[in-house]
């Protein structure tokens, strides 16, 4: 957990020198030095805001006079906003609080899941500018058909954005599945029943205005990045932990002080392939026995003999009404589940586990049997307990964390977008 002081902290160990300490350097290196210090002065007011410019300048170990001007630059860009100053009618100049400017730059986030499509439009305050959720059945689905709607969507939230003002920064496209984010492409979703796809070839044109591009992302690495942020730039009073959804499939993602934990090839968390019993059911992965037909939503409503359109509620509902076999699928997911995550934390070192889309209405049945697992199964458990606890609700936490991630370089290399912003003019 880090605190804003923390943060300031190391704000201030990575901060640079004032620039007129450096001398004649050059070009090139005055040029990295102000793009340096703009993204430590625009860091500082995101995750700090409202802060005055005295407070930033001793938070990032620059001068009054470069912080002024790098303040300058942002407030001109619509990355931050001055707010009225305060303390007027006390002797001395009044401080004017910085904070990230509010409807004038936005990020779009985006998700297709089995039985909905989102799109969710966030500015840096992480106000909703607008959004939209459409439910539907896209398991076994033909892409193309499912992402050209995907691109209707986003031409439409992008329209609705546009026409207050804002400019889109970044659109981010979740997605539940093996996603090479450098690449963009998806590798292998196998409840939507697509693979080794680019879903930005197949959305159409148009899709978002000059200058803007499409990231693409697993969806449980999206919504665990929204968990971890209490706004754009500004992390969440506990960024670290194991996050895990039951949407169809089980997800999960690694936060370290609000950081996404990817791996080598940026596939990490796919906790719904590890193997619970090696002979189990066959999975739609082509392995046995794995998490996700133990704990995954379908799996369990089979289990307890109901539709697998059943909401999870209505799982809920029918667990607490009785021994039978919808307590019986509940308990036996909630000990699957168990053994998936000791095994996680055996590895990871997480101290909390937070239950996200799928597993929030069961969390009651559910927390005895997993905390049970982890009792016994996690080496540290008798010094170290592990906390469970649940997410906050949000029909789409792909898309909000997709509109978050979008906004994350605006916030971290602020130059290029005041660069960009100086080419267009």
């Amino acid at each position: 957990m880090s605190t804003p002081t923390e943060r300031d902290d190391a704000l201030t160990a990575l901060s640079a020198t004032d620039s007129r300490s450096g001398g004649d350097s050059g070009a090139a290196r005055q040029s990295s030095l102000r793009e340096h210090n703009l993204a430590v002065t625009c860091q500082t007011v995101f995750a700090s805001a409202p802060i005055s410019r005295a407070r930033l300048a001793a938070a990032t170990g620059l001068t009054r006079s470069t912080v002024s001007r790098l303040v300058e630059e942002l407030v001109q860009a619509g990355i931050v906003v001055e707010h009225d100053a305060r303390g007027a009618g006390r002797p001395g100049r009044p401080a004017v609080p910085l904070a990230p400017a509010k409807g004038t730059i936005v990020g779009l986030g985006l998700q297709v899941n089995v039985d909905y499509m989102a799109g969710r439009v966030m500015d840096l305050t992480g106000a909703v500018v607008a959004e939209e959720y459409v439910a539907g059945d896209f398991e076994s689905s033909d892409p193309v058909t499912v992402l050209r709607a995907a691109g209707d969507l986003t031409r439409d939230l992008v329209a609705r954005a546009t026409a207050t003002g804002a400019r889109v920064a970044r659109a981010c496209l979740g997605l539940p599945g093996l996603v090479e984010t450098r690449s963009r492409r998806l590798l292998l979703a196998p409840n939507l029943g697509w693979h080794e796809l680019a879903p930005a070839d197949l959305m159409g044109p148009g899709l978002l205005p000059p200058g803007a591009d499409l990231l693409v992302d697993n969806d449980a690495n999206l919504a665990a990045y929204g968990i971890a942020h209490a706004a754009p730039g500004r992390v969440a009073e506990s960024g670290t932990f194991l996050y895990v959804a039951g949407d169809i499939g089980v997800g999960a993602a690694i936060v370290v002080n609000g950081r996404v934990i990817r791996g080598q090839h940026g596939w990490a968390g796919e906790i719904g392939h590890v193997s619970i019993e090696p002979n189990g059911p066959q999975c739609h992965c082509g392995a046995r026995g794995c998490l996700e037909r133990y704990a995954g939503k379908h799996a369990v409503l089979e289990a307890a003999g109901l539709p697998t359109t059943a909401a999870p509620a209505d799982l809920a509902a029918a667990a607490a009404a009785g021994y039978g076999a919808p307590r019986v699928a509940v308990e036996r997911a909630a000990w699957a589940l168990g053994i998936a995550l000791s095994g996680t934390v055996n590895v990871v070192d997480v101290g909390e586990i937070v239950l996200g889309a799928g597993f929030i209405p069961l969390i009651d049945q559910l927390r005895p049997g997993v905390e049970e697992q982890l009792r016994v199964r996690t080496l540290a458990g008798p010094w170290s307990s592990t906390v469970l606890r649940v997410a906050p609700p949000d029909p789409a936490p792909a898309a909000t964390g997709g509109a978050m991630r979008a906004l994350e370089w605006v916030a971290r290399e602020p130059a290029a977008w005041i660069d960009a912003l100086a080419v267009e003019a």
